[in-house]
């Protein structure tokens, strides 16, 4: 919406926001139901499944607060007492449904290998273990911490993706694979970030306080990478796969190894022009930075 729009408009500027952002969600859940329609059509046996699971809800919440429950449900934590959990905290919240349907956009068009929106809300752990740390987080913030803890450990279990239900996350976030991710109590994640699997956000030792790490807008963080203590990742950094990052890294620059090193030299270190948490280019660093030849 242009700006004088917004200006004039008889809506707050809130009322406006939620309304283009329930357009969006009501987009989405329509591709949703579209795609879980051909998949039943064209294969067979997982049409009970997909009515179950998709085309049987009304909308993205119910959906996708079903399909946690029976994810995260054991025999002492019923998947009924679980959904009604999520569906309570999606439906009552538009902010955890505005970053569900970011975080769906993000692995759609990042992940090559996602080939439609329910297949990610179906089968993407890294996706599914995000919403759930948002529900958890939720219960932290309302002092429900017993509850929230248990969450966590649940996520733990089935998703292998251990995150704080402390940790703050924003949107549009891809945890590609996902599987060995750790997210400490105080770590900061920001908008439009991609994490790959066996990534620690950890501390430095049994301090307390603030000890995990801050990492801005449009990061992407290879493969396999640490990075410990209250340091801070620049907005639109890239952290190589494999590095151990112990100091701050500046915006729009890459660091790689362990210890990690800035690419181009501390001094003048090469500045990345894309925004690497969106174009998930992992290797264009490798021709300043390397002179090994196969």
């Amino acid at each position: 919406m242009p700006v004088s729009e917004l200006r004039f408009s008889s809506q707050s500027p809130t009322t406006v926001v939620e309304s283009t952002m329930n357009n969006d969600e009501t987009w989405l859940w329509g591709q949703i139901k579209a795609e879980a329609r051909r998949d039943a059509e064209s294969e067979p046996a997982l049409a009970s499944y997909l009515y179950s699971t998709i085309l049987s809800h009304s909308s993205l919440e119910r959906s996708l607060s079903f399909h946690l429950g029976n994810k995260l449900c054991s025999s002492t934590l019923l998947s009924t007492l679980l959904y009604d959990l999520f569906l309570n905290a999606f439906s009552t919240d538009y902010c955890l449904r505005s970053a569900a349907v970011a975080d769906l956009r993000a692995a759609r068009e990042r992940d090559p290998a996602c080939v439609s929106f329910s297949h990610c809300l179906l089968n993407y752990k890294g996706f599914l273990a995000c919403q759930a740390h948002r529900v958890a987080h939720k219960l932290w913030n309302q002092s429900r911490r017993p509850l929230a803890l248990a969450l966590q450990s649940r996520i733990a279990d089935v998703f292998a993706v251990d995150i704080h239900p402390a940790a703050r996350i924003g949107k549009g976030i891809l945890f590609d694979h996902a599987t060995g991710v750790v997210v400490g109590e105080t770590a900061v994640i920001g908008n439009n970030v991609s994490i790959l699997h066996h990534v620690t956000l950890g501390g430095t030792g049994k301090m307390c306080g603030d000890r995990h790490p801050k990492i801005g807008d449009g990061v992407l963080i290879g493969a396999g990478a640490t990075i410990l203590g209250n340091v801070k990742i620049g907005e639109g950094a890239k952290i190589g796969a494999g590095s151990v990052v112990l100091i701050d890294v500046p915006p729009r620059t890459t660091a790689v190894g362990n210890p990690a090193r800035l690419v181009g030299g501390k001094e003048k270190p090469s500045q990345l022009e894309d925004i690497p948490g969106e174009s998930m280019d992992h290797t264009s660093f490798i021709s300043e930075w390397s002179d090994y030849i196969i």
